[in-house]
């Protein structure tokens, strides 16, 4: 008699039971669609906050990509004197300045990205130097007018990654 009895208990509480995992079924499953939606809602408030920084972070380094163009620097810089020695280190001394001003920009950019401005600034620093070690060069305006020849000749450094940062702004969109 007593069997039967705790049988009888255990088939009323066979459907409190299922009907208890069905609801912490369905609990657990809202609370971890509402954590997604706060989390996406969370995202999306992120990135309207974030893309102007990041839009201002690729303009910043398309000026400088333009600045460090040596057709451009080179006329903005002037000699003060006409040892090629001291100009050419004047010239460096900008990009290299340019590009610390602008160094905090990197977290906002991809690493591809930041990768190719530095490897410009290195080319562009490299074609002065190289300029520089010419028999021909023995003044700073030879040394102007020799790199002004031959990026008339070449694209400068600057134009790839320019146009690697326009790649990178257009896929944001």
């Amino acid at each position: 008699m007593e069997y039967l009895k705790i049988l009888d208990m255990f088939l009323y509480a066979i459907p409190s039971l299922i009907v208890g995992l069905i609801a912490f079924y369905f609990f657990k499953e809202h609370t971890k669609n509402e954590e997604g939606r706060r989390r996406f809602i969370l995202q999306k408030d992120l990135k309207v906050n974030a893309l102007p920084i990041r839009l201002q972070a690729y303009e910043r380094m398309a000026i400088f990509c333009e600045r460090i163009r040596p057709s451009k620097l080179l006329t903005r810089v002037n000699p003060s004197t006409s040892d090629k020695e001291s100009y050419e280190s004047l010239i460096i001394a900008t990009i290299e300045q340019e590009f610390e001003h602008n160094m905090s920009q990197q977290i906002y950019l991809s690493d591809d990205c930041w990768n190719i401005i530095t490897a410009a600034k290195n080319a562009t620093i490299q074609l002065i130097r190289k300029a520089g070690l010419l028999e021909k060069v023995n003044s700073a305006n030879k040394l102007r007018e020799v790199v002004l020849t031959e990026m008339m000749e070449k694209i400068p450094p600057s134009d790839a990654a320019l146009s690697y940062i326009k790649k990178e702004v257009s896929e944001m969109w």
